[in-house]
């Protein structure tokens, strides 16, 4: 196994590709958006279409009517509530009204039924601008636990790690840092708080 990248609350950092796998592992999503100035977020079935993601709708619902060229959110994921261990995805980006021939056809053509009402033939596409992934195992899972005690263990005097959010932690050069090599031998705390 790599390395990990572990974000400032102990979740693993997930890159882009394996984001864009993981959402095309599940058949719904969420859309947060705008409507009428005030937050919605609904449920929704999709598919990931090259860098896009394609849901389909009615004409003239209000999901249409709000994203037709607004920034969104959609987000996906999953859980396995035995063993405290899942996934989330985020995406943000540019919705837009597929509406050129050539791209009906082959949207039409994608894997992506109706599954509320059959007369859904208006497809909206989502830009993948940025997206963002985090993934929580179970502390004791694959050496997770040792490798962000080990990080923690670098902590400022507030108990927070000490690098910031867009950086990496520092490496020591035992592997505990913001990213971490599972193939290492698991870290343990000292008495005195040092990583051993």
């Amino acid at each position: 196994m790599g390395r990990m990248e572990f974000d400032l609350n102990g979740l693993e950092v997930i890159e882009r590709d394996e984001c864009l796998a993981l959402l095309r592992s599940v058949p719904i999503g969420r859309i947060g958006m705008s409507m009428h100035a005030l937050p919605v977020v609904l449920p929704v079935n999709f598919v990931v279409d090259g860098d896009e993601i394609v849901v389909r709708t009615a004409p003239g619902t209000k999901l249409g009517e709000a994203m037709a060229g607004s920034v969104v959110a959609f987000e996906a994921d999953a859980f396995d509530d035995v063993s405290h261990s899942g996934w989330s995805v985020l995406v943000q980006g540019v919705s837009r009204v597929v509406t050129t021939p050539s791209e009906l056809a082959h949207v039409a053509s994608l894997p992506l039924r109706p599954w509320a009402n059959a007369a859904t033939d208006w497809y909206l596409a989502i830009g993948t601008d940025v997206v963002s992934g985090r993934r929580v195992r179970h502390w004791h899972h694959d050496g997770a636990h040792a490798a962000f005690v080990g990080a923690a263990a670098h902590a400022d005097g507030g108990g927070r790690p000490a690098w910031s959010a867009d950086q990496h932690a520092p490496d020591d050069g035992g592997g505990v840092g913001g990213r971490v090599d599972l193939d290492a031998p698991a870290a343990s705390l000292g008495p005195n708080g040092e990583v051993s």
